[in-house]
């Protein structure tokens, strides 16, 4: 989906992109549901279909937190580069899960600055009669809106690795948080 500039990208241009994006990405999962009783590693496949829309270099930033400063380019690369694994074996996990839960977009909120939106989702759960809101903090960056952070039931992705970031990096450095990310990846799937 190619935006226009600045002037022209709107928050519901994002809005959109967010429910395109979900809806292709639930249409395969429904339509690969026994490839995927196979071959659970499927979804790790599906879940690139969103890798796209997320501007992992500012996630990542934004998780390191001050830390960031410390990190040398190579580090920042890698650090990138692990952190991207990581967010896309978690969020395949996720997707195993999946059994026909409806993906509801609700009204954006709108920001004070053009270049950003929020838009807000509710995954509803059937079998337990419950909403859990989904929202995508999103930036215009290069024409085109991706997410630099999600909270889910109120829960900030960035927040909660910031936290654990910092940890390690008190332990044993920006190398020791490649380290420890590296690790995870490994036994992650």
């Amino acid at each position: 989906m190619l935006l226009g500039p600045i002037q022209a990208a709107t928050p519901r241009q994002a809005a959109d992109l967010v429910k395109s994006t979900t809806d292709r990405l639930l249409s395969e999962l429904q339509r690969r549901r026994s490839e995927i009783k196979t071959n659970p590693n499927l979804v790790y496949e599906l879940a690139e279909i969103a890798v796209p829309h997320f501007d992992f270099y500012r996630i990542t930033q934004l998780a390191v937190g001050h830390y960031w400063r410390k990190a040398n380019s190579q580090q920042r690369k890698t650090l990138i580069a692990e952190f991207r694994t990581l967010l896309i074996n978690t969020y395949g996990k996720a997707l195993r899960n999946y059994s026909g839960q409806e993906i509801v977009l609700l009204p954006s909120r709108r920001s004070s600055r053009r270049d950003r939106t929020v838009v807000r989702t509710q995954v509803k759960m059937p079998s337990r009669n419950t909403v859990i809101p989904i929202n995508y903090y999103m930036r215009l960056r290069r024409g085109s809106w991706k997410v630099y952070d999600v909270t889910i039931e109120g829960v900030s992705l960035v927040k909660n690795y910031r936290k654990s970031f910092a940890q390690e990096v008190r332990r044993g450095g920006i190398q020791g948080l490649i380290e420890k990310l590296q690790d995870r990846n490994r036994n992650n799937r």
